[in-house]
């Protein structure tokens, strides 16, 4: 029965089916755990990262670079596509650094011990942590910084697994799911907007991971980047966020960061893994294309 039907009622004990569609109906589940065996490349670098280009996961490939743009040799990683479409996420090499099987993900070869690290809002802070930077040290800067950081991992979900998921992916448009979630992500459009009509960065004077975390979801809507959404949530409307957003787009380290593990779009902005610095100059997938 339609969930969109007004005479629909959740039963005592629900069940899962497998043909309820969807875009992503192939790869949803209830239970966590391996599909399939498999090992997961490593490369020869401290970091190695098993993502996807989403909002998500350009967060820490965004930071890899900023990271690498500032001198921080040491920060040079490899990165593995982890294409969620065909279940990858899935396999037992990911599930052991991810039980949650969601991207990113990052094992931290330079310790004595791996270290697995997941939640891209953990692996954000993690490096910043570890490299002394795009985290301020002094006590307040640093706490308006975590507010944000935080702020991103508790409402984008809103933003991507409501707004979008029901705008952009479901089998069918439910206009109270579609109501509810576009309310909400205008309501927090309108909480960036009114922070950032203050201040240069979101949360002050200075570029830090709060921002990284925030732009790939806010920054990319408002640039018309997500859900074919734009003219329907009037992003243009949010000046300071639009500011904002087209500061951070300009930066070149964000730039190379939106390219690594993406498999959509321009074929010349897909670098689908990242192993070296120059990989952006030869590895990307128009290069390759022509190389076939």
């Amino acid at each position: 029965m339609s969930t969109s039907n007004s005479d629909y009622q959740p039963p005592r004990v629900w069940q899962w089916k497998a043909e309820s569609g969807g875009q992503f109906a192939n790869i949803n589940r209830p239970v966590a755990g391996a599909t399939h065996e498999a090992k997961l490349p490593v490369g020869r670098h401290p970091y190695q990262l098993y993502s996807l280009a989403t909002p998500n996961g350009q967060k820490v490939t965004i930071l890899f670079e900023e990271l690498l743009a500032r001198g921080h040799e040491n920060a040079e990683y490899d990165a593995w596509l982890i294409d969620i479409r065909e279940g990858t996420q899935f396999s037992s090499g990911f599930v052991d650094i991810n039980p949650n099987s969601k991207i990113p993900a990052m094992v931290d070869h330079s310790l004595e011990k791996p270290l697995r690290v997941f939640e891209s809002g953990a692996i954000l802070l993690y490096l910043a942590e570890k490299f002394g930077a795009f985290l301020p040290e002094a006590h307040t800067e640093r706490t308006q910084c975590l507010n944000w950081l935080f702020w991103q991992m508790g409402s984008a979900p809103l933003l991507g697994g409501g707004f979008g998921h029901f705008y952009a992916y479901a089998p069918e448009k439910i206009r109270y799911a579609i109501d509810r979630y576009a309310m909400e992500a205008k309501r927090q459009l309108d909480v960036l907007d009114r922070e950032l009509a203050d201040r240069e960065y979101i949360s002050g004077d200075a570029y830090t991971i709060a921002d990284m975390a925030i732009w790939p979801w806010y920054g990319q809507l408002v640039l018309g980047r997500l859900y074919d959404a734009a003219e329907f949530l009037q992003v243009e409307s949010y000046e300071h966020v639009q500011r904002w957003a087209h500061m951070i787009d300009s930066r070149e380290a964000v730039q190379r960061g939106c390219m690594v593990n993406r498999i959509r779009g321009k074929p010349e902005r897909q670098l689908r893994e990242r192993h070296d610095a120059s990989d952006f100059e030869h590895r990307t997938q128009d290069k390759i294309n022509s190389q076939d």
